[in-house]
Order: structure tokens, then sequence, then C-alpha cells
């Protein structure tokens, strides 16, 4: 009896150390700092430069659903040109993620040069040095686009809105010091990339811009890390217009009994993204997408046609947690 006592007593002394030297270590990497290259990138004062940042920020790139409050989404839908003041609080399982002020306020990127704001688009890395959690899939946006969304994003009027700081719980901290890591471009990145209702324009559009990989593929809420086929849906995370109900994204490749576009032609899948939000928990960007133009569209569509079909159901599309 008395050895087993002392058994549990330095088991319990081990544990009870571990814990202690894991905390320390957790805290210890809250603040780690990364480096990375300044992109080349110039703000320019082109109208015509200005005119395509703007359409990438309110049309594909979707800033404006993101980087708005969400009871802004109804003059989002509307593909009402709002400020991108931030705010957008993203509950996550590691804790809530804010989304930052991009006007030309002080609280947003005015004091930041061109070249950090690449720099956090292109290679994840904050102007602090801090790695950003992958949201946004612009790392491989061609220098001319990139040019572009900073060159319009410096014509926003400031508004002042000192955004929350994200808030991690106890996963996230862990996460945070131990597997969060900047995330660069897949390859090389081009300098420019032809417009047109090409494959492989809608392949660029698909990866780099309107983020449909990231959304319909199943990843880990941890850490965003890829644990499903791409494009074959699975992605399981809660509605923000309503928590109670979990979404499911759709297998969007073109297998025979499980992908949604096996038997869609081009004009069906113009016609639903003109159709907007039809299911009202969804967190798509419907109005940002809706309002693309039909080459763009039609891009998607045919690169989504060539990727390789996956079987794979996902499930129901909405399901309730509470």
């Amino acid at each position: 009896m008395k050895a087993l006592k002392k058994i549990l007593k330095w088991t319990g002394i081990t544990v009870f150390l571990i814990l202690i030297i894991i905390t320390i270590a957790v805290a210890s990497r809250q603040n780690l700092k990364f480096d990375a290259p300044y992109p080349d990138i110039h703000a320019s004062k082109d109208t015509a430069v200005i005119a395509r940042g703007r359409d990438f920020v309110y049309g594909p790139a979707h800033c404006a659903y993101c980087h708005t409050t969400l009871d802004k989404l109804p003059q989002v839908e509307k593909g009402e040109i709002l400020p991108l003041t931030g705010g957008h609080a993203f509950i996550l399982p590691i804790g809530t993620l804010y989304s930052r002020n991009l006007t030309s306020d002080e609280t947003g990127i005015g004091k930041l040069s061109d070249g950090e704001i690449a720099r956090a688009l292109r290679f994840g890395v904050g102007h602090d040095g801090r790695a950003l959690f992958n949201l946004m899939p612009f790392n491989n946006l061609s220098d001319e686009d990139l040019t572009a969304v900073i060159s319009y994003l410096r014509t926003l009027e400031p508004v002042k809105n000192d955004v929350p700081k994200n808030e991690f719980n106890v996963m996230g901290k862990i996460v945070k010091a131990f597997m969060l890591k900047p995330v660069g471009p897949e390859g090389e990145v081009a300098k420019s990339v032809p417009v047109g209702p090409t494959v492989e324009y809608g392949k660029y559009l698909v990866m780099n811009v309107a983020n449909c990989r990231g959304c319909h593929t199943a990843r880990d809420l941890h850490t965003g890390e890829y644990i499903g086929p791409f494009y074959a849906g699975g992605f399981k995370l809660p509605s923000e217009i309503d928590p109670s109900i979990t979404l499911c994204t759709p297998n969007i490749t073109c297998d025979a009994k499980t992908g949604i576009l096996a038997n869609w032609s081009k004009e069906k899948f113009i016609e639903r993204f003109r159709q907007g939000r039809l299911i009202h928990e969804s967190i798509m960007p419907w109005g940002p997408f809706s309002h693309m133009s039909d080459d763009d569209l039609t891009a998607i569509y045919k690169f989504l046609r060539t990727v390789k079909p996956v079987e794979n159901d996902p499930g129901p599309r909405l399901s309730k947690t509470i």
C-alpha cells in the first residue's frame, strides 16, 4: 500500500511539473516573430488599376463580406460600396478572430506601407512579424492584381474603428504556440494573369481569389489544414447567421453520384449565382459572387469541369447543433 501511495504521489508530481512546463512553453511562444520578404508592390493612382482593385474587393475576392460587420450583410448582398472598417467576428474552436479595418485611418492601414500590406497578403506575416491565420486565399494573387487591390484600398476614406484583438482560448493558444506558421505562395507568383472566360483564368479565380477550394474542401477548424480531397466538400462549420446551425459544404466536383455540378450547364451555373442567397444560414458570400461578370463565372465553371471527380457525399447541408 505504501509503495502504491508513493507511486501515485510521484506520478502526480510528475504530471504537475509537465503541466507547468507546457504552460510556460505556451505562454512564452504567444508572440513569435517570422520573417518574409516585402513584395515590390506599390500603389498606383491610375484609375483603371484602381477600378480593377475595386471590382476584386467587392466581387470575387469578397473583401466586403469579411471586412464589414454582420449587420451590414443586407447592404453587401445588394452590392453597395461600403467602408471596409473590419470588426467581423469569426467564432472558431480556437477562439474569436476579428477582421481588420482596411480604411486609411490610423486604426486601419493608414500607418502601414504598401510592402507591409503586400507581405501580409502574400506571405501571411503581419507588420509586426506575427503569423496570420490563413483565412485569406491571396498568397498567389498576381503582382498586377495585388497592386490593384492595394491601390483601391488606399482610396478608402479613413474611418476610425479600433477593432478588438483576437481572443484565443486554451486550445487557440496552444495552436498559436506550436502550429501557427505563415503560409506563402504555392510555386512562382505570376506578374499578371490574362483575363477572360478561360479554364486558366477560372483556375486562378478559384484557387487564388474566390477561395472555392478553401471552403469546399474538408478542413481542420483548429489549424486550417486540409483533411479531405480538394473540392469534394465536407467542410463543417457553424453558421454566423444562426450559430445553432452547422453548415456542411457540398461536393463541387463533377462526380456523377455526389457532385452537384455533374448535371449543371454553364447557363444553370451562372443563373444560380445570379439568384444570390437561397439558404439563409449560408456563409458563402453570395452578394459579392452574384455581381461577378458572366466571363468570370464562365471561367470558374470551365475550370471546375476539369477538376478530378471525387465520389464523396458530405451529408446534409444544414444540421441543428443546439
